[in-house]
């Protein structure tokens, strides 16, 4: 929630018993809850007539999309994870050389070398 983990939450609510009062904090957590309704409600409304107003072609159209990382990842990474999966499937189980698992060479031995690196 937030990334606030207990003990932030246990100092919120120290800090409004100590701001509002005990007689008061009920009557302040319900107007905050009232007001969050509100807000959730209004944004609602806003990306609802956002769709509309874009009409039937930008019916999949998701506001989350505008954030740059989810663009960048949608647009750009997307393509990219495709191509990586479809030739790590299609990739030969079993090395063209067989090296030694340590990975270390021993004299005079060629290191391995990949055509499709860059």
């Amino acid at each position: 929630m937030f990334g606030l983990g207990w003990p932030e939450i246990v100092a919120l609510v120290v800090i409004a018993l100590l701001v509002f009062g005990p007689e008061k904090l009920p009557q302040a957590a319900a107007q905050a809850g009232k007001t969050l309704r509100n807000l959730r409600r209004m944004a609602n409304n806003a990306r609802d007539d956002l769709r509309t107003g874009l009409g039937p072609e930008f019916a999949d159209f998701d506001p989350s999309d505008l954030n740059p990382k989810n663009f960048v990842r949608k647009h750009l990474t997307a393509d990219l994870e495709d191509d990586w999966n479809s030739t790590s499937a299609t990739a030969t189980a079993e090395p063209a050389h067989s090296y030694p698992a340590g990975g270390e060479l021993g004299y005079g031995e060629i290191p391995p070398y990949d055509s499709e690196a860059t």
